[in-house]
């Protein structure tokens, strides 16, 4: 038996007559227009490209990212960060060393560093130490930078919180000898006074610039004074 459909596409035979059933299936050709060269810039990305908002449309390449290493990701940088402390432990000028880049330069990690290595140094059993030093170094940077431009400098919250970071080496640089000098009371003191004044010339010749004039003694003294207070944590006195 033979069944003619009326739009004549399909032949069907019956499976008693025939063992094979076969069937052709005519279609157009269909074509997906994935957008042409005219459409790739619709209404809204034109106008947005003529209102001057076609950065919006842009799609950043996150490959290179990817692919960064970590300390570049975190942005340390150890060689800037080694450069930073040597001019810090040797403020001499006459070393040779650009020390404004402490200053030019801020970074967060390094001065984090010294901060925690000085909290460390400073607990003997008092754990609550570690978040008061860290304290004490944010509001008292932020103390130092309030009268900084009070007085005219020009120098920026970031800035004063890496001089005051770094400049904390001198105080861990004389903590070794305080604990081997500890029983003499004399040289003790010349030392932790010697600790003091380091720090603060290090951290004042950085931030105490020209434009102060006269006014040099009022940011130097507070500076000195945060160093001490350093130190009281330190040695408990």
């Amino acid at each position: 038996m033979q069944f003619s459909p009326t739009n004549g596409d399909f032949t069907f035979v019956s499976s008693a007559e025939a063992e094979e059933l076969s069937g052709s299936i005519d279609a157009p050709d269909i074509k997906l227009n994935m957008g042409s060269e005219s459409g790739k810039d619709p209404y809204a990305t034109t106008f947005l490209r003529q209102r001057g908002y076609g950065w919006l449309l842009e799609v950043e390449d996150d490959d290179s990212e990817e692919s960064k290493p970590l300390l570049e990701e975190l942005d340390i940088d150890l060689k800037d960060i080694y450069y930073k402390i040597r001019c810090v432990l040797m403020p001499m000028p006459s070393l040779g060393f650009n020390r404004q880049v402490v200053r030019d330069n801020p970074d967060f990690w390094g001065p984090l560093a010294v901060v925690l290595l000085f909290s460390m140094i400073s607990i003997y059993g008092q754990f609550r130490v570690v978040s008061w030093i860290i304290t004490i170094w944010i509001f008292g940077s932020l103390t130092i930078f309030l009268l900084a431009r009070v007085l005219g400098g020009e120098v920026s919250y970031g800035q004063v919180l890496g001089v005051i970071g770094y400049s904390l080496l001198p105080l861990i640089v004389i903590a070794p000898l305080l604990l081997v000098i500890g029983g003499f009371d004399v040289v003790a003191t010349l030392i932790k006074l010697f600790g003091v004044f380091w720090a603060a010339y290090s951290a004042a010749s950085l931030l105490v610039g020209d434009e102060f004039k006269t006014k040099k003694p009022l940011l130097i003294y507070p500076i000195f004074l945060l160093y001490i207070y350093f130190l009281s944590l330190y040695t408990g006195v």
